[in-house]
């Protein structure tokens, strides 16, 4: 009889480690999201239509533009009101909305960043903003850009919004670079690169990179968390 009661324990030990850890993560899912619509309630007030949030990202991709642009910021997006939530405008895999507080979540130590036009009071007017409404939501569903190249068949974040801006506004948020302008030294950068283009690097394509529209005096910082 010892063995049949030995081996039902051990199966119930079995059952309980597993309902255990299924808890655990069920209950740290509440409470990162518990924490997220905290988030938003608090900073809800302060947010605008058209503001940029930028974050770091985890995304396979992320470090290698770090080291590229010797920034932490490797992601970003545009705020809009949708069905009463804010929503972030983002180039991922394909160009979407998604929540505010599913983005924040997704960035490294939910840290983020929101900035402003630095005369937006002035700029983005009702009838503006519906326009920057258009042309941004006009790219959904695009394709992400994984070479990083300039034109409006497939579309990378920075890319995304500065067109977004430059269309509806007639501003340009941050200075086009061309790649041969950033640091393509480190092992990591250069296997992107091969990855993407084998030996045949594009140097002279124009680039807008998160932090050139993170650094723009174009923009004032809203707030950082």
């Amino acid at each position: 009889m010892r063995r049949p009661l030995s081996i039902a324990l051990a199966l119930l030990l079995i059952v309980a480690a597993v309902s255990a850890t299924y808890l655990r993560h069920r209950f740290s899912r509440f409470q990162r999201r518990h924490r997220g619509e905290l988030t938003i309630l608090s900073i809800s007030l302060q947010l605008r239509e058209g503001d940029l949030v930028f974050q770091t990202s985890r995304s396979a991709q992320s470090q290698a533009i770090q080291l590229a642009t010797h920034s932490p910021y490797s992601h970003c997006g545009m705020l809009l009101r949708q069905g009463g939530e804010w929503q972030v405008l983002e180039a991922v895999q394909p160009v979407r909305l998604t929540p505010l507080e599913q983005w924040i979540g997704r960035g490294r130590g939910s840290h983020f960043v929101v900035k402003r036009l630095r005369d937006a009071d002035q700029v983005l007017t009702p009838s503006t903003l519906r326009q920057l409404r258009r042309t941004g939501l006009q790219y959904q569903g695009r394709a992400y850009d994984l070479y990083f190249g300039w034109s409006n068949e497939r579309i990378y974040c920075s890319e995304l919004l500065w067109k977004t801006y430059q269309q509806a506004t007639g501003r340009r948020i941050g200075r086009l670079q061309q790649l041969r302008e950033f640091d393509l030294s480190h092992p990591a950068v250069q296997q992107k690169l091969r990855e993407r283009y084998g030996n045949r690097l594009p140097l002279r394509e124009p680039v807008i990179s998160p932090v050139a529209m993170f650094d723009s005096p174009e923009l004032v910082k809203v707030l950082q968390r």
